[in-house]
């Protein structure tokens, strides 16, 4: 037991360090230097003890983390019981951490407070997938929602997804203006599958499901060459702040 938790506590410190050597990469080359060697070190620890038999390296995951959580301040995210990311604001997604596979403890905790988290859930992630965990819905009735990412996309085509983090909005369609219907009747919490088209700008309408009542208009939606995007609600309908569509990749 005592070999388990100190892997999963190297796991988080690695992937801490790599996210503080992906900040300073481009501001301060030093501490970028000095950053990744802990992350390799960290690396190469776990390494040695899957070596020798020891668990807690089963294999290696990616996992980001989106506040989509409207009416909820800027947050503190632990895991395991270590702080991995700090000041996380609302809309605003972390960088990917690469992270042994397995059942993961998250706390979050308003920013610069520790006493009583406003959520802790266990998540659990599997080898050689890539996740964005959103904590969704109000702060009140706060909760963790994972989905798979995938990057790969057709050559010269692009894909996207939509997927539902608008805690007071009903089940929607999401539409080319004055065109077809992409996705149908989406809950919240859900993300549908990825959808293969070609390049191209357009409106879109995300309408309640089933009707034609546009319920949010998103105007000049640009989808690239070999770009995956998810279109992500988020927002409340008819209260502040207002329902939207954030664009993130993959």
């Amino acid at each position: 037991m005592y070999h388990h938790q100190n892997s999963d506590q190297l796991a988080w410190e690695a992937a801490k360090y790599d996210l503080k050597a992906n900040y300073y990469k481009y501001t301060n080359p030093q501490k970028h230097i000095y950053y990744y060697q802990k992350h390799l070190e960290c690396i190469q620890r776990l390494m040695d003890e899957r070596q020798n038999g020891m668990p807690g390296m089963n294999g290696e995951t990616m996992v980001r983390v989106l506040h989509a959580s409207p009416n909820a301040q800027a947050v503190d995210i632990y895991v395991n019981g270590q702080q991995i990311l700090q000041g996380v604001s609302y809309k605003q997604s972390s960088e990917y951490l690469r992270v042994p596979a397995g059942q993961y403890q998250i706390d979050i905790y308003p920013e610069g407070q520790t006493k009583k988290p406003i959520l802790s859930q266990m998540v659990e992630v599997e080898s050689g997938n890539m996740y964005t965990v959103a904590a969704a819905g109000t702060v009140d009735n706060l909760q963790l929602i994972p989905v798979i990412d995938s990057e790969s996309v057709s050559p010269g085509k692009a894909k996207i997804r939509f997927w539902h983090l608008s805690p007071n909005a009903p089940s929607v369609d999401i539409a080319i203006k004055g065109g077809e219907v992409l996705f149908r009747n989406v809950p919240f919490g859900k993300a549908t599958r990825y959808l293969t088209l070609s390049p191209t700008t357009a409106d879109l309408e995300v309408r309640a499901a089933g009707s034609n009542q546009v319920v949010l208009n998103v105007p000049n939606a640009t989808l690239n060459p070999n770009q995956a995007y998810t279109a992500v609600a988020v927002g409340f309908t008819e209260q502040n702040p207002q329902l939207e569509a954030i664009f993130i990749k993959p």
